[in-house]
């Protein structure tokens, strides 16, 4: 509305200019016609002299011609020729006369039309004026309601944080969903009996509802066993990546709001974790097409959903750096150094705890993104950087850990006012998770300076993508030499992240994190206020029964958790803003 004003203002000031230049044109043209009628009025004057001067002569020559002879009274008398001048001067002095009464009538006329256009001026310019203290009281009022409808919002949404968070918390701050995967042709090509003989039912893993899982555990010689596990969501074969999304998209407003949040997926080989976090493999380096119907995995579908939340409300200034990491034998590689060519030696890193006990990780490359076709291009080329290998299991049996981390920074503010940057910070009730830059996970490693910090940012909160690698059987995969290795660590790093989980359960004084630089990596997401998403992907196949309890007795003593309860290996908490 200034703006507005504003804009009033100069229009009558152009209005104004205008007729004052119109005025002085009119006075200029008074001028000249007055100049004119003064030139006229002389010539007039000019005109009626020489009329009286030969009135004067033609009475001097009357006597004299009657003074003559005769004989000289028979020439052409002058008499005649002068009075016809004399008759002629009247004419053009009357003439004369009325074509300056003529042009003096018009300029008086061009003089009236011009005041009343003056006086109409003024006029409207009174009225513009009146109309523009009317707008300014106006905008006033407006300026006042805008105020006052700007601190309800802030207020209402401060409360709608505060629900958000309590709703999440009601579903629980750490949520264990499981996938059931369909029967695939490689079940059969593995030799599965489900899959190949039609009198055995197909699978022994059953959706029962939204919240159940039903597995048969039949053995030779022993009767049939049903075991049932309850977990927050249960996704049958023939639910779709999009629902699957849906369950998980309100942890991204936790997010935005300030909160940590980790998607973790969690299962054996070749059930589905890597095909639910990312999508379908595929040979093309281009990002799959965007849309409802799509195959598209939880990561993409997140980016794209991250960035539409932010762009909801550019006045967070909200930025996001990307890391990627693998845990490759209890050992962390920065996967975005290594797209960069650097050597593998060059790309481990180690997770260390600061004096504060938060989690670091010096010299993590963070790259900065600014759209989610960004996003799932940059995490799309350290995938494929990822090592696997053929089990008979699976042909692409992930052997590491991948976490994909998207850091949320706020920059500095520009001219904002402290009580701004206050309501912009998450609400008092549950920790958030921003803090300084130097108390960060990880720092922005511009190119050629890695590790290099940004002063004077701020963390606003971190978003964790973890697809592990598969619990398996040595027996079963048949793996052997440097691969069977790689199976003893990852059975292993997936034992610390239970013995982790167990231990927050029954509220120890001690968490074991850094058994493993698995746990230890996702400390700050494990402990504390953090949202934690568990997707439990199983197979249906009776010949991964085993694999199948384990994974679900897994999720069953996740959802024991109960967060904020746990001291010792925790981070300390941190004071809510």
């Amino acid at each position: 509305m200034p703006a507005q004003a504003g804009r009033w203002g100069r229009f009558s000031e152009h209005q104004a200019r205008q007729l004052q230049r119109q005025v002085q044109a009119k006075e200029e043209r008074i001028v000249e016609l007055e100049m004119e009628n003064a030139v006229l009025h002389l010539r007039l004057a000019q005109c009626r002299g020489m009329t009286g001067e030969a009135g004067s002569a033609a009475a001097g020559l009357c006597p004299r011609c009657l003074e003559q002879d005769p004989p000289r009274r028979s020439t052409p008398p002058a008499a005649p020729q002068l009075h016809r001048g004399v008759q002629k001067l009247k004419q053009d002095i009357k003439a004369l006369r009325a074509s300056s009464l003529a042009a003096f009538r018009a300029c008086w006329e061009h003089l009236q039309d011009g005041l009343s256009a003056v006086e109409a001026a003024v006029q409207g310019a009174q009225l513009c004026h009146q109309a523009l203290l009317a707008w300014q009281s106006k905008v006033g009022q407006l300026e006042r309601s805008l105020q006052e409808a700007d601190a309800r919002y802030q207020l209402e949404k401060q409360k709608r944080r505060v629900l958000h968070n309590r709703l999440v918390e009601l579903k629980g701050n750490i949520r264990v969903h499981c996938r059931i995967r369909p029967l695939l042709p490689f079940d059969k090509e593995f030799g599965d009996p489900a899959s190949q003989d039609s009198s055995v039912p197909a699978g022994v893993v059953h959706a029962i509802d939204d919240e159940t899982v039903l597995v048969k555990c039949a053995q030779p010689a022993h009767p049939l066993i049903n075991k049932t596990y309850n977990f927050e969501r249960v996704y049958g074969p023939e639910e779709s990546q999009q629902v699957v999304f849906g369950d998980v998209c309100p942890l991204l407003t936790s997010l935005i709001d300030g909160y940590n949040v980790c998607i973790m997926a969690y299962g054996q080989t070749g059930c589905g974790k890597s095909y639910t976090m990312l999508g379908p493999h595929s040979k093309e380096e281009r990002i799959p097409p965007w849309g409802p119907h799509s195959d598209l995995g939880i990561m993409p579908r997140a980016a794209a959903e991250l960035f539409r939340l932010i762009a909801e409300n550019p006045s967070r200034r909200l930025q996001v750096d990307l890391s990627i990491v693998e845990v490759y034998n209890n050992n962390i590689f920065d996967l975005l150094a290594k797209a960069r060519g650097m050597a593998a030696s060059g790309c481990r890193r180690e997770a260390l705890t600061t004096k504060d006990a938060r989690r670091e990780v010096p010299l993590l490359t963070r790259e900065p993104v600014h759209s989610a076709e960004d996003f799932v291009a940059l995490a799309a080329g350290s995938l494929r950087l990822r090592a696997e290998l053929a089990t008979l299991v699976h042909a692409r049996s992930s052997r590491s850990h991948l976490i994909i981390t998207a850091t949320l920074t706020r920059g500095p503010a520009a001219g904002g006012s402290p009580a701004d940057q206050q309501a912009e910070r998450p609400p008092l009730e549950g920790r958030p998770a921003s803090g300084s830059r130097g108390g960060a996970s990880c720092g922005r490693a511009p190119a050629g300076s890695p590790g290099a910090q940004q002063p004077k940012e701020q963390v606003h909160a971190k978003l964790q993508l973890v697809d592990l690698a598969g619990s398996e059987c040595a027996g079963v995969s048949g793996v052997t030499g440097s691969a069977l290795r790689e199976t003893s660590f990852i059975n292993r790093s997936l034992a610390a992240l239970a013995d982790v989980l167990g231990a927050l359960s029954e509220r120890r004084g001690h968490i074991p994190y850094r058994n493993s630089q698995l746990t230890h990596f996702l400390q700050d997401v494990l402990g504390g206020d953090a949202k934690l998403l568990v997707m439990l992907c199983v197979s249906p196949c009776r010949k991964h029964v085993a694999e199948t309890l384990r994974c679900l007795g897994f999720g069953a003593r996740a959802r024991q958790v109960q967060r904020g309860q746990a001291s010792g290996g925790s981070p300390a908490p941190r004071k809510p803003r």
